[in-house]
Protein backbone atom coordinates (compact mmCIF):
# COMPACT_ATOMS: atom_id res chain seq x y z
CA UNK A 1 0.00 0.00 0.00
CA UNK A 2 1.22 3.18 -1.08
CA UNK A 3 1.14 5.52 1.90
CA UNK A 4 2.30 9.25 1.13
CA UNK A 5 4.55 10.38 4.43
CA UNK A 6 7.64 12.10 5.05
CA UNK A 7 10.49 9.60 3.96
CA UNK A 8 12.44 8.49 7.18
CA UNK A 9 9.05 8.21 8.77
CA UNK A 10 7.64 6.06 5.39
CA UNK A 11 10.40 3.49 6.14
CA UNK A 12 10.45 3.17 10.12
CA UNK A 13 6.59 2.67 9.76
CA UNK A 14 6.35 0.56 6.52
CA UNK A 15 5.79 -2.54 8.19
CA UNK A 16 1.96 -1.17 9.55
CA UNK A 17 0.44 -0.44 5.80
CA UNK A 18 0.02 -3.61 4.74
CA UNK A 19 -1.24 -4.95 7.78
CA UNK A 20 -4.96 -5.96 8.39
CA UNK A 21 -6.01 -3.03 10.59
CA UNK A 22 -4.16 -0.45 8.29
CA UNK A 23 -5.84 -1.63 5.52
CA UNK A 24 -9.43 -1.41 7.40
CA UNK A 25 -8.15 2.00 8.25
CA UNK A 26 -8.12 3.18 4.92
CA UNK A 27 -11.12 1.27 3.51
CA UNK A 28 -12.88 3.15 6.53
CA UNK A 29 -11.44 6.48 6.25
CA UNK A 30 -12.24 5.94 2.09
CA UNK A 31 -15.98 6.04 3.04
CA UNK A 32 -15.56 8.53 5.55
CA UNK A 33 -14.08 11.01 3.35
CA UNK A 34 -16.43 10.36 0.62
CA UNK A 35 -19.69 10.02 2.65
CA UNK A 36 -18.96 12.36 5.69
CA UNK A 37 -17.35 16.16 6.50
CA UNK A 38 -13.65 15.24 7.72
CA UNK A 39 -10.82 16.48 9.66
CA UNK A 40 -8.05 17.33 8.97
CA UNK A 41 -8.56 17.20 4.99
CA UNK A 42 -7.04 14.03 3.78
CA UNK A 43 -4.08 16.09 2.03
CA UNK A 44 -3.55 16.64 5.72
CA UNK A 45 -3.85 13.48 7.62
CA UNK A 46 0.34 12.87 7.65
CA UNK A 47 1.16 16.25 7.92
CA UNK A 48 2.70 15.88 11.50
CA UNK A 49 4.96 13.80 9.74
CA UNK A 50 5.90 15.82 6.72
CA UNK A 51 6.72 18.80 9.06
CA UNK A 52 8.88 17.04 11.91
CA UNK A 53 11.07 14.62 9.79
CA UNK A 54 12.27 11.91 11.52
CA UNK A 55 15.55 12.96 11.76
CA UNK A 56 15.14 15.74 13.11
CA UNK A 57 12.19 14.70 15.78
CA UNK A 58 13.02 15.33 19.87
CA UNK A 59 10.23 15.89 21.30
CA UNK A 60 6.80 14.28 21.16
CA UNK A 61 3.89 16.12 22.27
CA UNK A 62 0.58 13.89 21.79
CA UNK A 63 -2.94 15.05 21.97
CA UNK A 64 -6.56 12.84 21.54
CA UNK A 65 -7.93 13.58 18.59
CA UNK A 66 -7.76 16.55 16.18
CA UNK A 67 -10.27 20.10 16.36
CA UNK A 68 -13.82 18.75 14.95
CA UNK A 69 -14.67 22.73 13.62
CA UNK A 70 -15.10 23.62 10.20
CA UNK A 71 -11.01 24.96 8.94
CA UNK A 72 -9.46 24.31 12.64
CA UNK A 73 -7.72 20.64 12.15
CA UNK A 74 -4.58 21.38 9.94
CA UNK A 75 -2.71 17.86 10.73
CA UNK A 76 -0.42 18.89 13.45
CA UNK A 77 -1.87 18.10 16.88
CA UNK A 78 -3.06 21.46 18.73
CA UNK A 79 -2.57 23.71 15.56
CA UNK A 80 -4.52 25.57 13.42
CA UNK A 81 -3.67 27.71 10.68
CA UNK A 82 -2.38 31.27 10.28
CA UNK A 83 -5.86 33.33 10.48
CA UNK A 84 -7.86 30.69 12.44
CA UNK A 85 -9.11 31.80 16.20
CA UNK A 86 -7.01 29.99 18.92
CA UNK A 87 -9.10 27.41 20.07
CA UNK A 88 -9.38 26.73 23.77
CA UNK A 89 -7.21 23.87 24.32
CA UNK A 90 -4.37 25.87 22.68
CA UNK A 91 -4.96 29.01 24.59
CA UNK A 92 -4.14 27.51 27.54
CA UNK A 93 -0.94 26.39 26.06
CA UNK A 94 0.09 29.52 25.33
CA UNK A 95 -0.72 30.48 28.83
CA UNK A 96 1.10 27.81 29.91
CA UNK A 97 4.15 28.38 28.03
CA UNK A 98 4.15 32.25 29.10
CA UNK A 99 4.03 31.36 32.48
CA UNK A 100 6.87 28.23 32.19
CA UNK A 101 9.38 29.63 30.19
CA UNK A 102 8.26 33.72 29.64
CA UNK A 103 7.63 32.75 26.02
CA UNK A 104 4.53 36.09 24.75
CA UNK A 105 1.41 34.94 23.33
CA UNK A 106 2.27 34.15 19.37
CA UNK A 107 -0.14 35.84 16.78
CA UNK A 108 -0.72 32.77 15.19
CA UNK A 109 -1.72 29.68 16.47
CA UNK A 110 -0.23 27.91 13.87
CA UNK A 111 2.81 25.29 15.35
CA UNK A 112 4.67 24.25 12.06
CA UNK A 113 7.57 26.85 14.15
CA UNK A 114 7.39 24.27 16.79
CA UNK A 115 7.79 20.93 14.27
CA UNK A 116 10.21 23.05 12.53
CA UNK A 117 12.65 22.60 15.66
CA UNK A 118 11.94 18.93 15.47
CA UNK A 119 8.48 18.58 17.87
CA UNK A 120 6.22 15.84 16.22
CA UNK A 121 2.80 17.28 17.32
CA UNK A 122 0.49 13.92 16.99
CA UNK A 123 -2.60 12.98 18.21
CA UNK A 124 -3.48 9.51 19.34
CA UNK A 125 -6.56 9.14 16.63
CA UNK A 126 -5.70 11.65 13.61
CA UNK A 127 -9.05 11.90 11.95
CA UNK A 128 -12.70 12.83 13.22
CA UNK A 129 -15.84 13.52 11.94
CA UNK A 130 -17.27 17.42 11.86
CA UNK A 131 -18.64 18.04 15.08
CA UNK A 132 -18.11 14.81 16.97
CA UNK A 133 -15.35 14.39 19.38
CA UNK A 134 -13.83 10.99 19.19
CA UNK A 135 -15.90 9.76 16.32
CA UNK A 136 -13.00 7.93 14.86
CA UNK A 137 -11.19 6.32 18.00
CA UNK A 138 -11.43 2.30 17.78
CA UNK A 139 -10.63 2.39 14.32
CA UNK A 140 -7.28 1.64 14.15
CA UNK A 141 -5.65 4.70 14.45
CA UNK A 142 -4.57 4.22 18.24
CA UNK A 143 -2.40 0.81 16.95
CA UNK A 144 -1.34 3.03 14.41
CA UNK A 145 0.30 5.79 16.91
CA UNK A 146 0.95 3.09 18.92
CA UNK A 147 3.53 1.57 16.82
CA UNK A 148 4.87 5.45 15.90
CA UNK A 149 5.51 5.76 19.57
CA UNK A 150 7.02 2.30 20.14
CA UNK A 151 9.70 2.40 17.01
CA UNK A 152 10.88 5.95 17.70
CA UNK A 153 11.29 4.81 21.50
CA UNK A 154 13.25 1.88 20.58
CA UNK A 155 15.06 3.54 17.25
CA UNK A 156 16.20 7.06 19.35
CA UNK A 157 18.23 8.02 22.58
CA UNK A 158 16.97 11.15 24.79
CA UNK A 159 13.94 12.27 23.04
CA UNK A 160 10.96 14.08 25.37
CA UNK A 161 7.57 12.51 25.26
CA UNK A 162 5.14 14.87 26.82
CA UNK A 163 1.29 13.29 26.82
CA UNK A 164 -1.59 15.11 27.45
CA UNK A 165 -4.98 13.29 28.90
CA UNK A 166 -5.41 10.11 29.65
CA UNK A 167 -5.66 8.65 25.93
CA UNK A 168 -2.02 10.00 25.35
CA UNK A 169 -0.69 8.58 28.76
CA UNK A 170 -1.62 4.89 28.09
CA UNK A 171 1.52 5.44 25.40
CA UNK A 172 3.58 5.89 28.03
CA UNK A 173 3.83 1.72 28.63
CA UNK A 174 6.19 2.12 24.77
CA UNK A 175 8.76 4.10 26.26
CA UNK A 176 11.87 3.31 28.41
CA UNK A 177 12.12 5.84 31.10
CA UNK A 178 15.75 5.17 31.03
CA UNK A 179 16.02 6.14 28.03
CA UNK A 180 13.67 9.01 27.34
CA UNK A 181 12.23 11.90 29.40
CA UNK A 182 8.39 11.38 29.87
CA UNK A 183 6.14 14.03 30.83
CA UNK A 184 2.58 13.24 31.77
CA UNK A 185 -0.49 15.54 32.85
CA UNK A 186 -4.24 16.17 32.17
CA UNK A 187 -5.50 17.70 28.57
CA UNK A 188 -5.09 21.21 28.28
CA UNK A 189 -8.72 21.35 27.59
CA UNK A 190 -11.03 24.16 29.57
CA UNK A 191 -12.79 20.91 31.22
CA UNK A 192 -9.08 19.31 32.74
CA UNK A 193 -6.45 22.18 32.12
CA UNK A 194 -7.44 23.51 36.01
CA UNK A 195 -6.43 20.00 37.72
CA UNK A 196 -2.88 19.97 36.38
CA UNK A 197 -2.06 21.60 33.01
CA UNK A 198 -1.53 24.80 34.17
CA UNK A 199 2.04 24.77 36.63
CA UNK A 200 3.25 21.27 34.93
CA UNK A 201 6.22 23.12 33.36
CA UNK A 202 6.51 20.46 31.02
CA UNK A 203 8.20 23.05 28.25
CA UNK A 204 10.79 24.18 30.56
CA UNK A 205 11.21 20.55 31.81
CA UNK A 206 11.78 19.91 27.90
CA UNK A 207 14.50 21.98 27.40
CA UNK A 208 16.09 21.19 30.17
CA UNK A 209 16.74 17.42 29.35
CA UNK A 210 17.62 18.50 25.98
CA UNK A 211 20.03 21.18 27.24
CA UNK A 212 21.33 17.79 29.46
CA UNK A 213 21.79 15.63 26.46
CA UNK A 214 23.82 18.41 24.47
CA UNK A 215 20.65 19.33 22.48
CA UNK A 216 19.55 22.51 21.48
CA UNK A 217 16.47 24.15 23.62
CA UNK A 218 13.31 24.39 21.40
CA UNK A 219 11.96 27.78 21.03
CA UNK A 220 8.39 27.49 22.91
Amino acid sequence: MDVKMEPGWKALLADQFNQPYFQDLVAFLRHEYQTQRIYPPGSRMFAAFDHCPLAQTRVVILGQDPYHGPGQANGLAFSVNDGVRVPPSLNNIFKEVLADVGTPRPASGNLERWAAQGVLLLNNVLTVRDGQAGSHAGKGWEKFTDAVIGKLAAEREHLVFILWGSPAQKKAVVVDPARHLVLRSVHPSPLSAERGFFGNHHFSQANAYLRAHGQPEITW
